[in-house]
């Protein structure tokens, strides 16, 4: 189950959106006003303005981390505050889950957050090679439809980019609760050169790591199979 798989295609950034909604309700006043007062504070730059570099965002940082698609911030939050030597950058274009993550961020007093309302592509192809420790995509849209899975977050092109920023040593963590999507993500990253899967039996992929962070959406088996972990690390 491990080894070098052979190359995946060259990264090619196209239209597709592989979420949803943008916004499902109004926002609460209280995280409306956080939109104005503390994320300005904590946004990631404009990845259109030029490359970030995330040694920049948080000088001292022992690691950097990146979760594509927070959701409503409980994950990040919890991970910021278990590891405050981390940079922890967490992207998501839906605002309400914004909202919700800057919330999390002020009544945790998390200095080592950085957010980026929108797509995580973008600011993917403005990082530097081998720059994170560690990526976490928990959860992402299934897009069930056969007629829909090219929407789906996990192709070969963003596992190849996920590749080019880890570190040497450096994690992936994908997490659905879809058996096609699991089986769809697999597929991808394992044939993606530089990546290797760290699973040797079953249970590895079954039962949640050590550091997992459940959180209420999880809770709520929205899926058709109990959370499947995948575990892969940079070659």
């Amino acid at each position: 189950m491990t080894g070098q798989p052979p190359s995946a295609p060259p990264p090619s950034w196209g239209p597709t959106r592989s979420f949803g909604r943008i916004r499902s309700r109004t926002l609460k006043p209280r995280q409306a006003a956080l939109f104005d007062t503390l994320l300005p504070k904590i946004a990631v730059p404009d990845p259109e303005a030029g490359p970030i570099d995330p040694a920049s965002l948080m000088p001292g940082a022992r690691e950097v981390w990146l979760e594509i698609g927070f959701g409503g911030g409980e994950h990040l939050a919890a991970q910021a505050a278990r590891h405050p030597e981390a940079l922890m950058i967490g992207c998501e274009p839906f605002l309400n889950g914004v909202g919700s993550a800057l919330r999390h961020i002020e009544e945790r007093g998390l200095a080592n957050v950085r957010l980026h309302a929108g797509d995580a592509r973008a600011v993917m192809g403005a990082m530097p090679d081998a720059c994170l420790d560690r990526v976490m995509i928990l959860f992402p849209d299934p897009w069930p439809k056969a007629r829909h899975n090219k929407r789906r977050l996990i192709q070969d092109d963003t596992a190849l980019e996920i590749a080019r920023l880890l570190k040497p040593g450096g994690r992936l963590r994908f997490v659905t609760d879809w058996k096609d999507y699991a089986a769809w993500a697999l597929e991808r990253l394992a044939r993606t050169e530089g990546l290797v899967w760290l699973a040797e039996a079953a249970e590895d992929w079954r039962t949640p790591p050590a550091d997992h962070v459940t959180t209420r959406y999880e809770e709520k088996r929205l899926g058709d199979t109990a959370p499947i972990f995948l575990e892969f690390e940079r070659a």
